[in-house]
């Protein structure tokens, strides 16, 4: 869920499209993203080099939270929660794939993923060219593994993405980038989720049947 990094600012900039705002490098570094412990929206989740979009789901409700890509009538469909303590990922269909067990990560909270992404990299403040158009903070955060010091060292970028939040309120995600380890699936390991709305009132999270507690 939300395991993070992403491409160059430049190359995000012509994925999906954003423009860095002029005259902003002299204000105050923002305070970094933070998601809420509740929250409802929708938008899509892209995989451009499948081809592939599909619609997307983002919920939260008293700390756990649930992405649902997809759907049944869709080439894929998954879902990722924090629900309990607990991480979980079940993805029922994507091209190519025969595995379809869910699988935990238990020790994992709103906390743990909120901790993570305070220790973000302010990239810039940005706009991303939608209708409407947002005004984002840009966002960097990842897990690289050895975690070693300056110099000539094989490093493996694990989880990393770049999030785009309101300027107006880090609690408003509009846009992620997610790149590493945990988009195995995808050849280019990397996927797109884009928010239309989000709005802060709880939503509805449920863990799957298949799922074990």
């Amino acid at each position: 869920m939300l395991a993070l990094l992403a491409l160059s600012p430049a190359v995000a900039a012509a994925r999906i499209g954003t423009a860095r705002q002029p005259g902003t490098a002299g204000k105050s570094r923002p305070l970094p993203p933070k998601l809420p412990r509740n929250f409802h929206g929708k938008g899509k989740w892209i995989v451009r080099d499948l081809g592939i979009t599909v619609p997307f789901t983002w919920t939260g409700r008293n700390g756990d939270s649930q992405m649902i890509a997809g759907g049944p009538r869709y080439p894929i469909w998954f879902t990722n929660l924090i629900y309990h303590g607990s991480l979980y990922t079940l993805t029922y269909k994507w091209p190519g794939l025969d595995d379809h067990r869910c699988s935990r990560i238990p020790g994992f909270t709103l906390d743990t993923l909120n901790q993570k992404l305070g220790t973000a990299r302010f990239v810039g403040r940005e706009t991303l060219q939608r209708n409407p158009r947002r005004h984002v903070n840009h966002w960097r955060v990842g897990v690289v593994v050895p975690q070693l010091p300056p110099g000539k060292h094989l490093r493996i970028p694990l989880a990393l993405g770049d999030v785009y939040v309101d300027q107006r309120d880090r609690g408003t995600f509009w846009q992620v980038l997610q790149f590493g380890v945990q988009n195995l699936f995808d050849p280019e390991l990397d996927e797109w989720l884009v928010m239309n709305t989000f709005k802060h009132t709880p939503g509805k999270v449920r863990l799957p049947r298949r799922c074990p507690r």
